[in-house]
């Protein structure tokens, strides 16, 4: 139990802190600092809650490690549960904070949610967003499954993973406000609308399968 609870922790935290980031500060911060503040609560919840549940706090990650052969199907199906229950507080969180503010409005100020289109950010096309969002998820769970490898240096886990988020973050932020976390994009969709969702729940998914195959079929992890 004590891995579910962290795992819900973790994700409420990746959420706050990220779109908390984006829609209680951005006009502040920017988008560099946007993610700046998305790598660096994955970094800090890698550190605090990683030898405890190893901080997938995305249902794309588990999927890849269940890919990989690190993890089974039941467990991560229990990890889901509390990473979609935990990312549903963190942005009930920064509404109910947001809200709190004069001038504040769901519908123009949104939370943080993800997107493409006419009216969104940059204005990318689906065909954009859906390259983005495999090629980016790839390429996090690739980081993630090498960082914590057994011949990989565990205390840096955390480090470049986090480091990792918060480039892909630099670079895609204008496309889609970057999900590559079904979770994250899941919890501000319930409270402004499911409409382009289903992007952010399939696109993590295929980018995490193909990085899982790299690793099941040892083409990137030794294990001899």
């Amino acid at each position: 139990m004590k891995k579910y609870i962290a795992e819900l922790i973790g994700t409420a935290t990746l959420v706050l802190f990220g779109c908390g980031a984006a829609v209680l500060a951005g006009s502040e911060i920017g988008q560099a600092g946007i993610a700046a503040a998305f790598g660096l609560a994955i970094v800090a919840m890698a550190y605090g809650i990683g030898p405890i549940s190893g901080c997938h706090v995305n249902p794309a990650v588990s999927f890849g490690a269940f890919v990989s052969g690190r993890m089974e199907a039941p467990e991560m199906l229990k990890y889901w549960i509390a990473q979609f229950v935990g990312a549903a507080i963190g942005a009930a969180v920064v509404y109910l904070i947001a809200s709190g503010k004069a001038g504040y409005d769901l519908a123009q100020n949104g939370l943080g949610q993800n997107g493409w289109g006419e009216g969104y950010l940059g204005e990318y096309s689906l065909q954009s967003a859906l390259i983005f969002e495999v090629v980016a998820t790839f390429l996090f769970v690739l980081v993630i499954l090498g960082a914590t490898s057994d011949k990989a240096p565990a205390a840096m886990a955390g480090l470049s993973i986090g480091l990792t988020l918060w480039v892909i973050h630099l670079v895609g932020i204008q496309v889609t406000g970057v999900s590559v976390n079904p979770a994250r994009s899941f919890g501000p969709a319930l409270f402004t609308g499911f409409e382009q969702l289903w992007l952010f729940l399939v696109a993590p998914l295929i980018g995490a399968a193909l990085a899982g195959l790299l690793f099941k079929w040892n083409i990137l992890e030794d294990k001899e």
